[in-house]
């Protein structure tokens, strides 16, 4: 079973096709890599290659069919040592982006950095806020990077992080909707406030092709966020090794010696961290059907980066 928007297609991965690919992907300096690091870069490799070979068997003519501001919208720049960042929520990236401040020479520490400063302080530039041609110069000349994580992990990290917690964004404008299409004689208070909304029903919200409210940036797919087969990624992490790649890569881009990844947990930090075990116990109130059509929604994503289907 495919997701609504595959369904018209002649396979899920047509939408690929016809893509042009850029140029090869950019060296990184590895003159330090030594013992400790030698399989961290080993495994960077293969992810590179798997990608990579992923992109080339569902890519055939060379042509771009998607708008390149389009494309690059996602993308945070740092000048200084000359890298971008593609964001994907919940996989790690409130801490990607105090480092991208620290690099920037904005703050002395990433740990003194707020959550309000990180996401609404507009300290960070994104790729699209540049013209054509600065567009251009960075993808060619810059380092690429991006974290990913098990798309199931993601998923219901997004559900408890914006519903089972108070939020003034994602109850009144989401919670309202989902709860006025998908809960059955739901009472007034559910109604106004938005406040409570199951896993079930947030998942029903996810597979309607007539969504009461659109897709949002933390449980859309990574390929529609990243277009991972159009702009060839320098740098695969995952949250699953994200200290262990995070710092890595930190070397890789000449980082200054005494940056390190975060280690905190960004909000909640009270809360269990999203894990295999914890995502089995939300799969369980869905049926076999929706965790079947839930897989198929996040498939290019389990292909792309070669997680195990749940």
């Amino acid at each position: 079973r495919l997701p609504e928007q595959q369904k018209t297609s002649e396979s899920p991965l047509s939408w690929f096709r016809g893509v042009y690919l850029p140029p090869a992907l950019h060296p990184l300096n590895k003159t330090f890599i030594k013992g400790e690091w030698q399989d961290t870069d080993s495994t960077q490799e293969k992810r590179r290659a798997f990608l990579q070979d992923f992109c080339k068997k569902h890519n055939s003519r060379k042509k771009l069919q998607t708008h390149l501001v389009h494309l690059v919208s996602r993308i945070y720049v740092e000048d200084r040592h000359k890298v971008l960042y593609c964001e994907v929520p919940k996989a790690g990236c409130s801490n990607w982006k105090r480092v991208l401040m620290v690099l920037r020479g904005l703050a002395a520490s990433a740990n003194n950095i707020s959550h309000d400063d990180v996401h609404y302080g507009k300290h960070l530039r994104k790729l699209d806020s540049y013209d054509l041609k600065g567009i251009y110069t960075r993808l060619n000349t810059y380092t690429k990077f991006i974290f990913v994580r098990d798309p199931m992990e993601r998923l219901v990290s997004a559900f408890r992080d914006k519903f089972e917690h108070p939020n003034s964004y994602y109850h009144p404008v989401f919670g309202k909707a989902i709860i006025k299409k998908y809960r059955h004689n739901a009472d007034e208070e559910a109604l106004k406030t938005g406040s409570g909304v199951k896993f079930k029903e947030f998942i029903q919200y996810l597979l309607d092709s007539h969504r009461p409210v659109g897709m949002d940036i933390h449980w859309e797919q990574v390929s529609k966020l990243c277009y991972p087969c159009l702009i060839n990624y320098d740098f695969i992490g995952k949250f699953e090794t994200l200290e262990e790649d995070a710092n890595y890569f930190l070397q890789l881009v000449g980082a200054p010696a005494d940056l390190k990844f975060p280690k905190f947990k960004d909000r909640h930090s009270s809360d269990e961290r999203t894990s295999a075990e914890v995502v089995r116990q939300y799969l369980k109130e869905l049926s076999k059907e929706e965790r079947q059509l839930t897989y198929d929604f996040y498939y290019l994503d389990y292909l792309m980066f070669n997680y195990t289907a749940p």
